[in-house]
């Protein structure tokens, strides 16, 4: 009998079931948590920004020249920080990003 050539080897046969044991792993003992994982991320996300443009916004910053060179990541998205913030102009400090 001859084999039909769209047929999967067993190699992928092999990776197909490795996938679907991760999405069920990953479904069991990650998915209940998503949302407090991301919000945590979005909390020290938020620090972060804070602590890197702090002299942007008049603030005494004891870590700023830590924090320089990460400042023009931080610059590019600080309109879409100060937006989930929920301030609709950026805060006073003479930077302005809108």
């Amino acid at each position: 009998m001859r084999k039909a050539l769209n047929e999967p080897g067993p190699a992928e046969r092999l990776v197909r079931r490795l996938r679907w044991a991760r999405d069920i792993y990953e479904g069991i003992y990650f998915a209940p948590y998503r949302r407090e994982i991301h919000r945590e991320y979005l909390r020290q996300r938020d620090l972060f920004y804070l602590v890197s443009v702090a002299d942007l916004l008049g603030i005494p910053s004891p870590v700023q020249f830590y924090t320089l060179e990460c400042l023009p990541e931080a610059l590019e998205s600080f309109h879409q920080w100060h937006l989930r913030l929920g301030r609709e102009q950026p805060p006073d400090g003479g930077f302005r990003c809108c």
